[in-house]
């Protein structure tokens, strides 16, 4: 009978070892994934939901990565994209590890200014970049160097371009 309550439950299966990423801004999933580099020819078993609705954030998007445990440099990209993200660690079908993404007020060597002329783009000069988070919603950061602003959609172009 369509429209009924059991027909519009969501309904993903578990996974026995991995990472669930919940609480992602609607819309934003597929760039989760080209930031950790998945493809889907990796083998694993990935869910992906898009648009699904939640009480915390109205819409959200949820991954699921069969096989794979984030590393630090990952969960800081993932912050930028999704700062509500929640990442859930799987052991044997159970949630052992529940952690919410942080955005700090300092981030370093995880986005490459866009200003040509900064220090931190010189070869001759070996200085990461950093960064101060100006805001948080919408995302944007301002170079400590030079001073120029990067919008959370070139943060997301930087992650997502083809190398």
């Amino acid at each position: 009978m369509a429209g009924t309550e059991t027909d519009e439950k969501l309904r993903i299966d578990k996974i026995r070892d991995g990472t669930v990423i919940d609480h992602i801004r609607a819309g934003h999933a597929l760039e989760v994934l080209q930031i950790l580099g998945i493809t889907g020819k990796e083998g694993a078993t990935i869910s992906l939901a898009m648009n699904v609705g939640s009480s915390k954030i109205g819409r959200k998007d949820i991954l699921k990565i069969e096989a794979r445990v984030l590393g630090d440099d990952e969960v800081a990209k993932i912050a930028l994209v999704a700062p509500e993200a929640t990442i859930n660690i799987i052991r044997e079908t159970k949630v052992v590890k529940k952690t919410r993404v942080e955005l700090p007020d300092v981030i370093t060597n995880v986005v490459k200014c866009p200003n040509t002329r900064c220090i931190t783009n010189q070869e001759r000069e070996p200085i990461n970049p950093r960064y101060k988070v100006v805001s948080r919603s919408p995302i944007e950061l301002k170079c400590l160097y030079c001073w120029s602003l990067v919008s959370g959609d070139e943060i997301i172009s930087q992650f997502t371009e083809k190398k």
